[in-house]
């Protein structure tokens, strides 16, 4: 009858170890998040995420200074006043010097208009200009002006930077969009192993607490054992060492989820002091992957792929500066108008006189020590060599996404196996407590099945870091949010 009372305590004490029973109250101070709750905080919150907006920023205001290059320019300029009372010398008829007083003011405003025209490189201008002087030592004005005037300025036979630009501007513009995006998804596969960092903490920590509770049970089963002489004193002490072995893991697990909390806080821009709790996530199990279908997404959205245009664009340039910048290089100016001058203001825009002029600038160089030729040459070298290192990284660039969408799709099967070997293990761990209660397995076989039980856990975690690193990593290959099939925007 006593041995009956006793298995039945026995029993209840294994009961309570494979249930796994922690008394551990719900604190209102939690903060429980899901690994997609962690990614949109930091993608909102953290510094890198501030950081990619002001970049952001900063290209778009680029972009329209490159477009205000080609909008029409309004300028005015003046000279108000023009007020001068001094001493000046004037050169007489017999070659001396006398020094004269004067006293005037003479003011001016200038209206300018300018437009770049991108096809040729040349501008038209036009102008219109007042200019009022007085004298007032001799109480005279005078009006002098230009009512209107118009111009066109074209260099011949050089470098036409405003063409190039309108080709490499765009591109850039794009790159920095398609850029901003690739921060955004670098953002998320950095916050995942922060996230799995502290998810693996916690998994650590509850395993820790659980084979703390059930070492304690254990060794209470195992001293009433060893009252009824079953098993042996070295058992016992085996026992007691396994306790605190594992009341020392506790310790250790509570300071690892302080690190990672603190790490992960700190990037994701969490603020607060609640607790945080992080819900296991799941697998996207019904998504594929096809190399075919990543690649090109990615030639279509990335930022690397509008670079190897840009790069091959800006090596053309630098080839067509080079020649540009060779041998013969004019410029022809031209303009016509009117102008007037008289002694009220109206007087300028009565029957203004005609005025034209055309200019031609001229540089030929005589003799350079082939300089020219050697830019030339340079620049073609130059060419060539962002050609094939351009075809290079577009290899590179094929292989990366080839492989990632293998080691994601390996990944999923991955999860599958470490998943069934999780509950065998947990079953197998139940089987082995049990047997230890009713005497017929060793110690030593039941820390096996602790072990065993432990690692299953930590593997599926694992596991699962290493799906999710590879799922958003193929986002950022691709830029292609493959569950929605859409592109990624923001």
């Amino acid at each position: 009858m006593e041995t009956k009372d006793m298995m039945k305590r026995i029993l209840v004490f294994v009961v309570a170890m494979i249930t796994g029973i922690s008394a551990r109250a719900a604190l209102t101070d939690t903060l429980t998040l899901s690994l997609s709750e962690v990614v949109a905080m930091a993608k909102s919150n953290s510094i890198a995420a501030k950081q990619a907006t002001t970049v952001k920023e900063t290209k778009y205001w680029e972009w329209r200074t490159f477009k205000s290059n080609y909008q029409p320019q309004l300028s005015l300029q003046g000279i108000l006043p023009g007020y001068s009372k001094t001493y000046t010398q004037v050169q007489q008829p017999n070659g001396t010097i006398v020094f004269q007083p004067i006293h005037y003011d003479n003011s001016s405003l200038t209206l300018n208009f300018s437009q770049s025209i991108a096809a040729t490189g040349g501008t038209i201008y036009g102008t219109t200009q007042l200019q009022r002087f007085s004298d007032f030592d001799r109480n005279n004005v005078l009006y002098n002006g230009i009512p209107y005037g118009i111009g066109y300025t074209q260099p011949l036979l050089q470098f036409n930077s405003l063409k190039w630009d309108k080709k490499i501007e765009p591109l850039k513009f794009n790159e920095s969009k398609q850029a901003y995006i690739e921060t955004q998804e670098k953002i998320a596969i950095t916050v995942t192993e922060y996230f799995f960092d502290l998810l693996l903490a916690q998994v650590n920590l509850s395993i820790a607490e659980t084979n703390f509770g059930n070492t304690q049970r254990i060794l209470t089963i195992a001293d009433t054992k060893f009252e009824l002489g079953k098993i042996s004193k070295n058992e016992i002490l085996q026992l007691q060492l396994e306790v605190l072995n594992a009341k020392k893991a506790v310790g250790t697990a509570n300071r690892d989820v302080e690190i990672a909390t603190l790490n992960l806080r700190s990037y994701a821009g969490i603020g607060g002091d609640d607790k945080i709790k992080l819900n296991m996530p799941g697998v996207v199990q019904q998504m594929t992957v096809a190399a075919d279908k990543v690649l090109a997404e990615a030639f279509e959205n990335r930022s690397d792929a509008i670079a190897f245009v840009r790069r091959l664009a800006e090596a053309k340039r630098d080839v067509a500066k080079a020649k540009g910048e060779n041998g013969l290089t004019a410029t022809l100016r031209a303009n016509l108008g009117f102008s007037n001058a008289g002694t009220r203001i109206f007087d300028i825009y009565r029957s203004p006189k005609n005025q034209q002029s055309v200019e031609l600038q001229l540089s030929i160089p005589l003799m350079d020590w082939g300089r020219s030729k050697s830019r030339t040459k340079t620049a073609l070298a130059n060419e060539q060599f962002t050609t094939f290192t351009v075809e290079q990284d577009k290899q590179t660039f094929k292989q990366q996404i080839v492989t990632q969408v293998t080691l994601f799709n390996m990944m999923k099967e991955q999860i599958l196996l470490t998943d069934a070997a999780e509950k065998i293990a947990a079953e197998k761990y139940k089987i082995a407590s049990e047997r230890y209660v009713l005497g017929n397995l060793s110690i030593t076989d039941l820390s096996i099945a602790f072990q065993e039980n432990d690692r299953a856990k930590r593997d599926y975690v694992s596991s699962l870091r290493d799906f999710w690193a590879a799922y958003y990593q193929l986002r950022y290959l691709s830029l292609y949010d493959f569950e929605q099939n859409r592109k990624i925007t923001y």
